[in-house]
């Protein structure tokens, strides 16, 4: 054989087409390798209609191996891996396998660099694998990943090597990539950002100014429980709702070029994203589960803009990156989604060592795009940290998972939400959700496989849509014997100053069009002789993520009348939809914790409860949106805990996820959520469905996207009771 292989490399070189038959020893693919669909092919939507279409055996010309440059019928097809043609003439050699499918040449090189040993469209097993030269190797200052501008000179590769024996293969599965022996210690091998951070001469603004040069990105509204009090009563805990909306975009009046520049999302400017997605790879991960977080982080990588910044870390017995932090320019994703179809699954989980990597990444980075987030998926249980022989424990300790650098108000000021999403039935929400409501992030739970893509894109629909950043809410009270009670605000910091004169709440980020909603408990005092109160005012106080300025916008001050005879009393719809929500939060709460302690009954007749209080408001008898969806999601708790193998496949994770998407106002994937028809959609923005109508689009778009999605089931071995 070895003059076979002289032969070809010989032709490689000369940009010729070199047959090389099939030698004894070889033998056909089997059909049913040739049947079985691939991760590249649920990875790339472009490759479904060939796969239906192609013979279901192999013709007898492509047993043997083919390259070629031009004049071949692959020239013409889609390489699976980089997801671009394959064109006669365009300067690449194609690769054919002995099971008749093609690639680019330095693709699948890269792929089986990677530790892929079997074909990435009909998984059949090959006997002999293309590899690079060691003369064509990354240079050890930079981890690249399969340079597309390879140089021409062919005859410099390796053709084909024989694979080991079968015994070292199934000891050896999980081959190390040639990138993690050159992992350097200090991660600030990140990718230069090209657009400048635009700067405003101004180093704060207040109200006049903010309305000169910009429009308004946030609306304050406040809405007291009534309008109207007898001024000879005094009132404990009087209730003002002060509602926020953030802008549909930032829109300056005199942009500056460097805007330019930008991605254009829903045709306005955004702020450019960096996004660390720490994976699961463990053994549990193999088959479709991986095929599908394929095909999701393929979604994600195309709908990232060439000023976003991607790296991956894929984590099982231990964590590796498998690129620094790159802008996804064409090159930048065809070389992320090289690196992402090369991932095979096996060994334990490490979610600890994933997230450090993760963190990091972000910690050690030269350059920093506006806006940054770390995507954390497992669908497992960490065995290294949390649940390893050497804890004993009584209580987990799942802060230990999250390096200390990402706690949510760490004197660093570092401060990087990770977004953890619970895959399937076996995976911890107990860790995940800890994880997340620690770095303030949200956690999502997703059920069954098909809704995988759907989770990412509502994520990824709103990070790539911030438009606040640093938002700090003020409550000052006008009245000089009005105090504030109490901020009632979910998980955001909140805090009410010794003498009771003013608050604070930090927000943080804001996605286009997300809306907040914090209830305000004060004092209010009898006024004997005026006809009316001043209670509060509101200030936001945040920074414009494109400019860098801060910004401040005041409400209106917040008054009630005071007539002498009282008058019939109107509670406030607005308010009282707010205190459903809080109050069916709080349920949720208190049946997670009769649930854990293995009270069920309990825990149902908390939900039961709750939903009968909820149905005798106000809000409730005039068919208020929300607290239908409330009653829907409590009814779906409800049924959640019909048994203990119920609860601990899937009510846990449902009611975490809840209670994390109620805390945080920040809409979270469970159950049917992402679903248009769901009557569980609470904080969905337009930015998200947005991206989840592109998700759906693509899955159901494709010829075979439907044939694919259809036989996907969900992970629980027992159906929920309806």
């Amino acid at each position: 054989m070895g003059s076979k292989w002289r032969k070809a490399k010989v032709a490689l070189g000369l940009n010729l087409c070199m047959f090389v038959p099939r030698t004894l020893e070889d033998s056909p693919p089997s059909l049913e390798a040739s049947e079985r669909l691939s991760d590249a092919a649920l990875l790339s939507p472009a490759n479904w209609s060939t796969l239906s279409s192609r013979p279901s055996t192999p013709t007898p010309s492509s047993y043997g191996l083919r390259l070629s440059k031009s004049g071949s019928k692959s020239s013409k097809q889609t390489c699976s891996i980089c997801l671009t043609k394959m064109k006669q003439g365009d300067g690449h050699a194609i690769f054919t396998a002995e099971c008749s499918h093609s690639f680019h040449f330095h693709c699948i090189a890269s792929n089986v660099k990677h530790g892929n040993q079997v074909c990435p469209v009909c998984r059949a097993k090959w006997k002999e694998i293309p590899v690079q030269g060691p003369s064509l190797d990354p240079s050890p200052g930079r981890a690249s990943i399969s340079p597309v501008g390879w140089p021409q000179n062919d005859a410099l590769m390796t053709v084909v090597r024989q694979l080991p024996p079968t015994q070292r293969d199934m000891n050896r599965r999980h081959i190390m990539p040639l990138y993690q022996a050159m992992e350097p210690t200090v991660f600030d091998d990140d990718e230069t950002l090209d657009h400048q951070p635009v700067f405003s001469e101004r180093s704060c603004c207040d109200k006049n100014t903010a309305d000169r040069n910009s429009i308004k990105t946030i609306e304050i509204k406040t809405y007291p429980e009534v309008s109207s009090a007898p001024r000879s009563n005094s009132f404990n805990n009087f209730t003002v709702l002060v509602h926020l909306k953030a802008s549909a975009a930032i829109t300056t009046k005199n942009p500056s070029r460097n805007l330019a520049s930008l991605l254009q999302f829903s045709q306005t400017p955004r702020a450019p994203v960096d996004l660390v997605t720490v994976l699961d790879v463990s053994g549990s991960m193999a088959g479709t589960k991986l095929a599908l977080l394929k095909r999701a982080m393929g979604f994600v990588i195309q709908n990232l803009g060439s000023n976003d910044r991607l790296s991956v870390i894929a984590f099982s017995s231990t964590a590796r990156r498998l690129f620094p932090l790159c802008r996804m320019s064409d090159l930048g994703r065809q070389q992320a989604l090289q690196a992402v179809n090369a991932l095979v699954a096996n060994g334990g989980t490490n979610i600890a060592e994933g997230l450090r990597k993760g963190a990091k990444i972000m910690e050690d980075r030269r350059d920093k795009n506006p806006v940054g987030s770390i995507i954390l998926l497992s669908d497992g249980q960490d065995t290294y940290t949390v649940n390893g022989s050497g804890n004993n424990q009584p209580q987990p300790n799942y802060q230990s998972l999250l390096p200390l650098s990402m706690h949510s108000g760490h004197s660093t000021g570092f401060q990087i939400p990770v977004h953890a999403f619970g895959f399937g039935a076996d995976h911890d929400a107990s860790s995940m959700h800890s994880i997340s409501e620690i770095s303030g992030g949200t956690f999502s739970f997703i059920e069954t496989e098909a809704v995988i893509q759907d989770a990412f894109a509502q994520c990824i629909g709103g990070l790539l849509s911030v438009v606040v950043q640093e938002l700090q809410v003020g409550v000052e009270c006008v009245h000089t014997k009005t105090h504030l009670v109490s901020l009632k605000a979910g998980n955001y910091p909140s805090r009410v100053t010794a003498d009771g004169h003013t608050g604070f709440i930090d927000v943080g980020d804001l996605y286009a069009d997300e809306e907040r909603d914090f209830l305000v408990s004060l004092n209010v005092p009898a006024e004997p002789t005026s006809s009316e109160t001043s209670l509060i005012k509101v200030r936001c106080m945040f920074k414009d993520p494109l400019t860098k300025e801060m910004m401040t916008l005041e409400s209106d001050e917040v008054t009630i009348e005071r007539p002498e005879i009282a008058k019939q009393v109107v509670v406030s719809i607005d308010v009282d939809r707010q205190r459903n929500r809080l109050q069916a939060a709080e349920a949720m709460a208190q049946a997670r914790v009769a649930a854990e302690q293995g009270d069920l009954a309990a825990a149902v007749s908390i939900l039961e409860n709750c939903r009968r209080v909820l149905s005798e408001t106000v809000s409730s008898k005039s068919h208020d949106r929300l607290c239908i969806a409330l009653d829907a999601e409590l009814k779906e708790m409800q049924e959640r805990m019909a048994s203990r193998h119920v609860y601990e496949s899937s009510g846990r994770a449902y009611i975490l996820s809840g209670l994390s998407s109620h805390s945080w106002q920040r809409a979270t994937a469970r159950g049917d959520s992402t679903d248009g028809s769901s009557l569980v959609q609470a904080y969905q923005t337009p930015s998200m469905v947005e991206m989840l109508t592109r998700s759906q689009a693509m899955l159901l778009g494709s010829p075979s996207g439907q044939r694919l999605v259809q036989p996907l089931l969900s992970f629980g071995s027992q159906p929920k009771p309806r």
